[in-house]
């Protein structure tokens, strides 16, 4: 077996755990659990959870230890791992038509063009896959272990179709791999990538009636429309949704609710919001969302965020605050809805001023609108001569996770020093959100 980078190299030893007493170090490699080697970390979650182990270590000097433990059910040794799945991530071989990744820019960050096809990180991370680059023995392995939820990108049920737009052969057997992880018991996410013309129409209908009839096994499926950037040169020739096709595909998808909501006892198919931006039409009530199934897909979270801040309204309600303005820069998609909602902060936030600034996005092309994709580059050159007020909030979906990076590698210490103002992150959470508007941040002249 070919030797992966970092591959059960100890990182971190978590201070009193099982580990530290034992005298596992960092730089240690765990080799095997119970006499099984351990080679991703699917396999080591699942053998970590029998109360008596026995495990083998690699010391840094290459000497091996045999330790036997006792424990109780699903405690942890105490240990991080150099690479966060142990193994190599598998990247997809695909050339879908549709793929983001493909109309990136040449000299972005180098993580950025790794197209990954991991069902690891599906259930790890909530990242999605085809299940195309798999082979029976990797299925198989996700209904060994259990490996539940996972998120899938269907986009067409369609044998032949979904051949073409994935470019791969082996993809049209989607519906016999839905159908034995669905009969294993494996709960499922899926996610269709909306094209003009190509998916939409007769053949999404065909593609939710197959789908529906796999829950509760497959619990949802989001529909989001393609994403085009301008770095599409010799690619496949697409083009986004217009309103009148937006507005279509809303009340198709609402007749869908409607009908296996009445089946199913579930709403089963949900539109991510960008539809409802385009077609010029009211989100739907937070309600429709169910249990929110889909956020991590823009499916809900302007209603989610909207309850968010209606539930925290009345608790400011004449709260002493300064006098101060604020700043929000957001997306184009989202700006009508921020505008609106910081209006509605300020009636009870008196005198305190929101201003919203949307963000064109120059550097990928004007037909990408949402906040997930915009560069520090283009924040800079919106915002760089505007009156920002005593702070610049920008939602988290902007940033590398974790991380005050955006797409671009700019920082907020970039964005501060430019654009001489506090730069705050906030999560996409309506509490956090009004108290980053109301709490008091470091002194900056402005």
């Amino acid at each position: 077996m070919e030797e992966v980078q970092g591959r059960n190299i100890i990182c971190e030893v978590i201070e009193d755990s099982i580990a530290a007493k034992l005298s596992i170090k960092k730089g240690d490699k765990l080799l095997k659990i119970n006499h099984q080697t351990i080679e991703d970390i699917i396999e080591y979650m699942f053998l970590l959870a029998e109360e008596e182990l026995e495990i083998e270590i690699e010391k840094e000097d290459g000497s091996l230890k045999v330790y036997s433990i006792r424990k109780e059910y699903d405690e942890d040794l105490g240990i991080v791992f150099e690479n966060p799945i142990i193994d190599e991530a598998k990247s997809c071989r695909n050339k879908c038509v549709f793929c983001f990744i493909d109309q990136l820019p040449k000299d972005m960050r180098k993580t950025l063009y790794f197209k990954d096809d991991d069902s690891r990180l599906s259930f790890l991370q909530g990242n999605f896959i085809t299940l195309t680059n798999m082979s029976d023995n990797d299925i198989e392995k996700i209904i060994r272990y259990r490996i539940s939820p996972i998120n899938i990108s269907i986009h067409t049920t369609d044998p032949d179709l979904r051949k073409k737009m994935l470019n791969n052969k082996t993809a049209g057997n989607i519906m016999k791999r839905l159908e034995k992880l669905s009969d294993a018991g494996i709960r499922m996410n899926g996610q269709i990538v909306l094209c003009p013309e190509i998916n939409d129409g007769k053949n999404l209908d065909k593609t939710i009636e197959d789908l529906s009839r796999l829950y509760p096994a497959m619990v949802s499926v989001a529909v989001v429309p393609v994403g085009l950037t301008h770095f599409r040169e010799n690619l496949y020739p697409l083009r986004c949704f217009n309103e009148k096709e937006a507005k279509e595909t809303i009340h198709q998808i609402h007749r869908w609710q409607k009908k296996l909501l009445k089946e199913i006892g579930s709403r089963f198919i949900f539109l991510s919001d960008e539809f409802y931006v385009t077609a010029k039409q009211e989100i739907p009530t937070y309600e429709a969302y169910e249990d929110f199934p889909q956020l991590e897909n823009g499916v809900g979270l302007m209603a989610k965020f909207y309850k968010e801040v209606q539930e925290h309204l009345p608790s400011i309600q004449n709260r002493d605050v300064k006098e101060k303005i604020v700043s929000v820069a957001t997306g184009i998609s989202a700006s009508d809805f921020m505008k609106k909602l910081c209006a509605e902060i300020e009636r009870y936030l008196q005198p305190i001023k929101i201003q919203v600034y949307p963000i064109h996005n120059d550097f990928f092309g004007n037909t990408i609108t949402v906040s997930g994709l915009i560069t520090g580059s283009d924040i800079i050159k919106a915002l760089r001569h505007k009156h920002l007020g005593v702070k610049l909030i920008l939602p988290s979906s902007m940033f590398k996770a974790g991380e005050n990076i955006l797409l671009d590698d700019k920082t907020t210490d970039e964005l501060e020093r430019i654009l001489n103002v506090p730069v705050i992150i906030a999560e996409v959470s309506g509490l956090d959100f009004i108290n980053k508007i109301i709490n008091d941040e470091r002194n900056m002249e402005v």
